[in-house]
């Protein structure tokens, strides 16, 4: 094993005084709701190519962020430009050169009858000048409204400025007689100067491309093709990748991939070394990293699978992407790598960070001698590190989450609980701090989102809260999750709705016969296909639970199935859901009338991801049930409520409602404050600065809409 010394210091020009001096040091937490409902301070974070600044996105009230530039050496911090998030924020900043930066902002916009995702990719200057858009040109006669502008595919790291964009075209109408009529459809591949917006063709938009991929060497290698089914317009489920011998322009078959069913191959990475592509294919049942050559030989071999769960993805470093290992989860989340130099590097960190188990290598310099690094666990919300190899020293510049630097937090515990079929399923068990062998507690499960993803081991502000105020907080990964195999999955959460929801339920009978709850305090919580399944609960076992909190819910999967066709992703969408006596009996708001509990619900209006006619539709149908129900709307926020003021609010609205149902003492005066909306309270926890700098003036909204996609960038909570 190579030996690394690593250097414990603190940067002099540290980050927590910079950005947000106000937060640096935190006095008990007066207002819970308010520290643990604020977003990140640090939402994304990148170093430049040289290795010399940092820049970074910061939140503001209500739904603003901010980017912030900071000088490593000198530990100056200065604003590049801000946005209002109304309707459109930032969702990353990276380098295209030592003082230029591209950024994407995301927004939900109206696209003829409906609301849809827009993302939008920009340009400017580390000072805040320069501003430019590098999506297509906007025109008045354009055919129908662009979603998405594009995205970068290659850095181009020896090229100061510029980079590769897949970039999204529209036809122009109605211009008669003259040669100005943009005809381009479809996506292409264009070289960008982002100083300029002077763009060179690489690849003609073909309306049948969805995907390009790069070698990160400036050679497209790989493009993907979605077939729409039939006259309906609708995206079809298989992805047809094809890929070209390096210095060819010849394509040839690669293979494809199914979305709906994640079955075939779905490349990840190409590496221009070994002059091949790594992604995911099955392997026993779990998807497992794969490696293709694209010499011509199409030559396939095992790089790794794991015996138990799923390969997560590949680990790529710096602007050119470079694979450097394999992440997974078992019951941590853990990274293979493939290079000994970070496997060494990542050993070392662990000694030298105590307490941080979780290591990621977030950016490096183009010359990797400065890394930019987060560590952190569950007790430790995470910090970020410059790390340089010549002099192997280590500064701590910021924290991910300031407000709760001093706040009581708690140990997250991997365990095992037997389902009614003698299931094992895999959870997380969080205990109030300090109170480990507690009995007889309030508690809460909590189900997941997705339903296709899973929770993992670290921090996450909705247990922590609880936890921080007295209840035991379970986490199940139920059959139905992805992470752990084709078998694990079924068939999906939805269509297996019953095997799923009893998994969740034996969780909270699980938490009775330990002793850990008091069962006459046993409540469930859940965001998205977690609020679905807070609410199917109560159906498939009416009084388990004596409170249900469901935010963003799905609760009638007919509705949800209808509503797919306003959108080009709807048939894949209903295809996931399927047709069948399970829509009826799986639907909460079909059978509201055998839920017990009271049930209190939160919902942002412009939420794409689940309708908010599906918390009002199951409003009434519980009103009509002679249940107690309360709905809070949220008239401008997305899926998400990526709002501190408003995440708060949800906080302390289920605290109070939670201890209303389950007969508990008060939450204390502030979190009742927030619980109204009010919050501020004297001796609250303080808001992050507001971001300051010009408004992007590239930030615009488009007019009009054809044949848009349901996309959101925000994942389920």
């Amino acid at each position: 094993m190579t030996r690394i010394r690593l250097c414990n210091l603190v940067a002099a020009a540290a980050l927590l005084a910079l950005a947000h001096p106000a937060v640096a040091q935190q006095p008990p937490l007066a207002n819970p709701a308010e520290a643990f409902g604020a977003r990140e301070s640090i939402t994304n974070i990148s170093l430049s190519p040289d290795g010399r600044t940092v820049v970074y996105l910061a939140p503001g009230a209500g739904r603003s962020n901010g980017v912030f530039a900071v000088d490593l050496a000198t530990g100056t911090t200065r604003p590049v430009t801000r946005t209002s998030g109304d309707p459109l924020r930032f969702i990353w900043c990276d380098f295209s050169g030592n003082d230029r930066l591209v950024c994407q902002l995301y927004g939900v916009l109206p696209a003829g009858s409906v609301l849809a995702g827009s993302l939008q990719l920009v340009s400017i200057d580390t000072d805040g000048e320069n501003p430019v858009t590098l999506g297509q040109r906007r025109s008045a006669y354009a055919a129908y409204q662009r979603q998405f502008d594009g995205e970068v595919i290659d850095w181009l790291p020896e090229a100061d400025g510029s980079v590769l964009m897949s970039r999204v075209y529209v036809p122009e109408v109605g211009r008669v007689n003259t040669r100005l009529q943009d005809t381009s459809e479809g996506l292409g591949v264009d070289r960008i100067d982002t100083r300029t917006a002077r763009t060179r063709p690489i690849e003609a938009p073909r309306a049948e491309i969805g995907e390009y991929m790069t070698d990160q060497r400036g050679n497209v290698r790989i493009s993907g093709s979605v077939r729409v089914r039939g006259a309906t317009g609708m995206l079809g489920d298989t992805i047809s990748y094809r890929y070209r011998v390096a210095g060819e322009s010849e394509w040839r078959d690669l293979d494809a991939y199914n979305s709906v069913t994640s079955g075939g191959f779905q490349p990840l990475a190409i590496d221009a070394e070994l002059n091949a592509v790594y992604g995911l294919q099955r392997h026993q049942g779990r998807d497992a990293l794969h490696r293709i050559s694209l010499d011509g030989s199409m030559r396939r071999e095992l790089v790794f699978a794991h015996d138990s769960v799923d390969v997560g993805g590949v680990l790529r470093l710096g602007r050119a992407g470079r694979v450097i290992g394999v992440t997974f989860a078992e019951d941590t989340g853990r990274s293979e790598y493939f290079d000994e130099e970070y496997a060494a590097l990542a050993r070392a960190l662990s000694q030298a960070l105590p307490g941080l188990p979780l290591i990621r290598f977030e950016s490096a310099s183009d010359d990797e001698s400065v890394l930019l690094i987060w560590a952190g666990g569950d007790t430790d919300p995470g910090r970020y590190y410059t790390y340089t190899k010549a002099t192997r020293a280590l500064n701590e510049i910021a924290l991910a989450r300031p407000q709760l630097e001093h706040a009581a937090l708690a140990n997250v515990r991997p365990v095992r609980y037997q389902a009614a079929d003698g299931t094992s399923i895999p959870a997380y068990l969080t205990m109030p701090p300090g109170r480990t062998d507690a009995r007889g507690l309030p508690a809460i499960v909590m189900p997941h989102g997705g339903p296709s993803v899973r929770d993992v081991w670290g921090f996450e502000w909705l247990p922590q809260y609880f936890a921080h105020r007295g209840y035991a907080v379970l986490q199940p990964n139920y059959r139905g999750s992805a992470g752990y195999g084709q078998a694990w999955f079924v068939v999906n959460g939805f269509q297996g709705w019953r095997t799923a929801i009893g998994d969740i339920n034996a969780g909270g009978r699980w938490l009775v016969a330990e002793g850990i709850a008091n069962p006459d305090q046993l409540a469930i919580l859940g965001w998205s296909y977690g609020g679905y399944a807070a609410l199917q609960s109560g159906v498939l076992d009416p009084g388990l639970f004596k409170a249900i909190v469901a935010v963003a819910p799905v609760t009638d999967l007919g509705e949800l199935r209808d509503r797919a066709r306003l959108y080009t992703s709807g048939a894949n969408e209903r295809e996931m859901i399927g047709e069948g006596p399970h829509i009826r009996a799986g639907s909460p708001a079909q059978n509201a009338g055998s839920i017990v509990a009271p049930v209190l619900m939160f919902h942002g209006a412009r939420d794409i991801n689940v309708d908010i006619g599906q918390s009002r539709l199951m409003r009434e149908r519980l009103r009509a049930a002679g249940k107690e129900v309360e709905l809070i709307e949220f008239e401008t926020l997305e899926h998400s409520l990526d709002d501190s003021a408003v995440r708060a609010q949800v906080l302390a609205r289920s605290d109070v409602f939670l201890s209303e149902a389950l007969d508990l003492p008060a939450p204390p005066a502030a979190i009742i404050a927030s619980a109204s909306g009010r919050g501020g309270e004297p001796g609250a926890a303080p808001t992050p600065t507001e971001p300051q700098g010009p408004a992007f003036p590239g930030a615009v909204v488009p007019e009009g809409a054809v044949g848009t996609e349901q996309s959101e960038t925000d994942e389920d909570e």
